[in-house]
């Protein structure tokens, strides 16, 4: 399958936001595991472009759905165009999260990207649409989209602890993501100051390191994300508002 393209600065932007779907989208969950349904809003910087990120998750009968919403703010809207809206479904499993269904709209990118997949893990495949092209992916294994990947590593946070290694689908691979602990520090975000543990994840073969500090009495809420390439900070993201959403609110709401 060949995916569209992309061109100069507009890659290299539109890379970087899909940084922050992948960085920034996690989701706190209390001490047994189970997720806490949520709002939350993060400041977004890559270099002189700003934005934002705002993510809801919601129980449901099975699992839950997730939602994020990234766009660029202010005087950024003039170099980046559009935004990116994510849906992920997810079932709670005996050791943790199955993805069942993903949806990704991406208007940053010059070509529109629309994806939609459901995961069958009886058949252990992913299937569906990119932009009008039918897709079929084999899975190696459990393997999780953009959105769940980052609540599963939230759930492990709350039980055993990371694996070192996930598996990340993307539309046209997969990815093996490395992850460790690189201890702990003070932070300052606009949501407040809190003690961070940090939790590094990379891809095999990359130069990119991504960088979650996460709370504890924010059930490991990551407040602080960051992208280094080759040892030098592209991007960063601060957490600015998180709020509990009891049920009853989240149907209101939608």
């Amino acid at each position: 399958m060949t995916t569209p393209t992309i061109t100069g600065t507009r890659m290299r932007i539109w890379c970087a936001w899909c940084f922050v779907a992948v960085g920034l989208l996690a989701g706190p969950a209390d001490a047994s595991g189970k997720l806490t349904p949520h709002t939350a809003e993060y400041k977004v910087k890559i270099s002189v472009v700003s934005g934002r990120l705002r993510t809801e998750l919601q129980a449901t009968e099975s699992g839950y759905v997730a939602r994020h919403n990234i766009k660029p703010t202010g005087m950024s809207r003039l170099f980046a165009r559009g935004e990116i809206s994510e849906v992920s479904t997810f079932a709670n499993g005996d050791d943790g999260l199955i993805p069942q269904a993903y949806q990704s709209h991406d208007s940053l990118s010059r070509d529109k990207v629309r994806a939609d997949i459901t995961f069958d893990w009886d058949k252990n495949e992913a299937s569906g649409k990119v932009n009008d092209e039918e897709i079929t992916s084999i899975m190696e294994g459990l393997s999780y989209d953009r959105v769940s990947i980052q609540y599963e590593l939230m759930h492990d946070l709350l039980s055993d602890g990371p694996s070192d290694k996930y598996r990340l689908f993307e539309v046209d691979k997969l990815k093996t993501i490395m992850v460790r602990s690189i201890g702990e520090k003070k932070v300052r975000v606009p949501a407040g100051k809190y003690t961070a543990i940090g939790i590094q994840h990379q891809a095999e073969n990359s130069s990119r390191v991504t960088t979650l500090w996460c709370v504890k009495e924010l059930d490991y809420l990551p407040v602080i994300i960051e992208q280094h390439r080759k040892g030098k900070l592209k991007v960063r993201a601060t957490l600015k508002n998180y709020t509990p959403v009891h049920p009853k609110e989240l149907a209101k709401s939608d």
